[in-house]
C-alpha cells in the first residue's frame, strides 16, 4: 500500500497539460483577422504587378481585366518579333528594348546599385566616426552640437531642395554621381541612433586601448566599428530602402538619360508611352526594380526587426 501511495501522485504529475480552450484559439484568430486583411492591401498591388508583366498587349487592353494571365508571355521583357523597321500588330518593345542609352535598362540598374551602395557605406562610416567623437570624447560644446543635430531632424527635407540644387549647380555637379552621393552622406537620424547605441557601451574598452598606445583612428576601426555592427546592420536597411526608392532629388539633378536611376527612368518611360498595352513593359521594369530590395530584405530580415526594436528602446 505504501508503494501504491507513493506512485499514484507521480502518475498524476505526469498527466499531459490540458488542451488550450477552443474559444481562446478562436479569439486569437479573430484578433489577428484585421492584420491579415491589412496584409492583403499590401500583397494585392504586387500581385497585380506580377500578372500584368506576363500578359500580352491584347489582354492588357481587354475590359474587364483578367486576374490570371490567359496566355503567359515574356515579351514584356524582350519581344523577339518586334522590329523598329516593320509594324507587327500585337508586338511591342520589351523593357530591355525601350531605352536608347548604352546597355539600356541595365545602365539604370547599375546607377541605382552604385549610388545606393556608395551612400550606404559612406554615410555609415561618416556617421559612426562622428558618433564616436560625440559619445566618447569630452569635447567642448558636445551637447550643443548634438542638440543641433537633433534639431535638424525636425526640418522637412523638402525645404532643402532648392538650396541644395543651387549649391550643386554652382559647383558644377549637376547630372553626376557626385550630386547623388555627397548631399546624402549626412544623415542626422543615423548619427543620433549610433550615438545612443555607443553611450550604452562601457568606456573601459576604449580607455584600455588608449593605455595600450592605440590611436583614435585605430580605436574607431578595430573597437568601435565591431561593437557597432548590430546598429550599422539595422541602419543600413533603412538607408538602402530610402536611397533605392529615391525619386524627387534625382529628378531635379538629372538632366540626361544616362545618369537616371531606376525610379526616374521608369517615370520617364511611363510618360513617353501611354496606353494600357504599354503597361506590361512598365510593370516589367517595376518588377525588376523591386526584386533587389525584396531579396535584400529577406536576407537581412532579422536585422530589420532588430533595428525597429532598437530604435524604439534606445532613448
Amino acid at each position: 500500500m505504501a508503494v501504491l501511495e507513493t506512485v499514484a501522485p507521480d502518475r498524476r504529475a505526469r498527466r499531459p497539460a490540458p488542451a488550450p480552450d477552443r474559444r481562446a484559439r478562436v479569439n486569437r484568430h479573430l484578433l489577428r483577422l484585421p492584420f491579415h486583411l491589412l496584409s492583403l492591401t499590401m500583397v494585392a498591388p504586387f500581385y497585380w504587378l506580377v500578372i500584368t508583366v506576363f500578359k500580352t498587349p491584347t489582354e492588357l487592353a481587354r475590359t474587364p481585366p483578367s486576374f490570371v494571365p490567359r496566355s503567359p508571355t515574356f515579351d514584356n521583357f524582350h519581344d523577339p518579333d518586334w522590329s523598329p523597321r516593320q509594324i507587327n500588330p500585337g508586338h511591342l518593345q520589351g523593357i530591355f528594348q525601350r531605352f536608347q542609352v548604352d546597355f539600356g535598362f541595365w545602365r539604370f540598374l547599375f546607377n541605382s546599385l552604385f549610388i545606393t551602395t556608395a551612400i550606404t557605406v559612406g554615410s555609415l562610416l561618416i556617421c559612426s566616426l562622428a558618433a564616436y567623437v560625440i559619445a566618447k570624447h569630452d569635447i567642448k560644446g558636445r551637447r550643443v552640437i548634438f542638440l543641433m543635430i537633433i534639431a535638424s531632424m525636425m526640418v522637412p527635407w523638402q525645404t532643402t531642395l532648392i538650396p541644395n540644387y543651387v549649391i550643386m549647380r554652382n559647383l558644377g555637379w549637376l547630372d553626376s554621381y557626385t550630386a547623388y552621393i555627397v548631399p546624402a552622406l549626412a544623415k542626422a537620424f543615423v548619427l543620433f541612433f549610433l550615438v545612443q547605441f555607443l553611450q550604452s557601451l562601457p568606456n573601459e574598452l576604449i580607455q584600455a586601448a588608449r593605455v595600450d598606445g592605440a590611436g583614435e583612428w585605430r580605436i574607431w576601426w578595430t573597437i568601435v566599428l565591431p561593437l557597432l555592427r548590430p546598429a550599422l546592420a539595422a541602419m543600413s536597411i533603412f538607408i538602402v530602402l530610402a536611397e533605392w526608392n529615391n525619386f524627387l532629388w534625382p529628378l531635379i539633378i538629372v538632366q540626361s538619360d544616362e545618369m537616371a536611376n531606376l525610379p526616374v527612368a521608369l517615370a520617364r518611360l511611363n510618360s513617353y508611352f501611354a496606353g494600357p498595352d504599354h503597361q506590361g513593359a512598365i510593370m516589367a521594369g517595376g518588377l525588376l526594380a523591386s526584386m533587389p530590395t525584396i531579396a535584400f530584405f529577406l536576407v537581412f530580415q532579422k536585422y530589420f526587426t532588430r533595428g525597429i526594436a532598437l530604435s524604439g528602446l534606445k532613448g
